[in-house]
């Protein structure tokens, strides 16, 4: 029985120690073989804990290949590798296709043309999840109907739908309150 053998058989009797001792053991191979495939050190760092939290959610199902966990974790780290670089491209992608303005937009600018944050929020709160995010995403982020129901998982009809009820909502939150004319005000 090797050492990380006894490390592994502690593990799966629930010892804390035996995570970190394995830790301690794989985590610089594991790191190297993140840095080779994504070159960044900030998310070779993300993907190696991703990998460290994963071979401690799924330790019961992994069986060591010839005593050593090593193995499972470097499949891992190509895999979590490649997950994140998809993410990034399809983050780098929809970043570029939305339309850009001649000039930096100020957020005090974003602030002073809306109500102010509070309302807002309260709005957003009076919503429901969906609700409110369908109108964060058509009204303040710019996204069609098409694209915000995409997003949440709606068909585009149900998507209109929810949005024109969410939209007469909120315009019945802020109109003002209209007092009733008195005798004394009608010309």
């Amino acid at each position: 029985m090797t050492n990380e053998t006894a490390i592994w058989q502690r593990l799966q009797a629930n010892e804390p120690l035996a995570y970190a001792e394995l830790f301690d053991l794989h985590s610089t191979r594991v790191y190297r073989r993140a840095l080779g495939i994504l070159g960044n050190v900030h998310d070779a760092e993300d993907v190696t804990a991703a990998a460290f939290f994963e071979l401690w959610r799924k330790h019961r199902g992994i069986r060591p290949v010839n005593g050593s966990v090593l193995p499972w974790l470097l499949v891992t780290v190509v895999n979590l590798c490649r997950n994140h670089v998809r993410g990034l491209a399809r983050y780098r992608a929809t970043l570029n296709s939305l339309p850009r303005t001649e000039r930096a937009v100020d957020p005090a600018d974003i602030v002073a043309e809306t109500l102010d944050g509070s309302r807002i929020l309260a709005t957003i709160n009076d919503l429901g999840r969906v609700d409110a995010a369908l109108l964060v995403l058509t009204a303040v982020e710019g996204y069609s109907v098409a694209e915000a129901a995409a997003a949440l998982g709606l068909r585009p009809g149900a998507a209109r739908m929810r949005l024109s009820r969410a939209r007469t909502r909120v315009r019945d939150i802020h109109r003002p309150q209209l007092n009733p004319i008195t005798e004394g005000d009608a010309p």
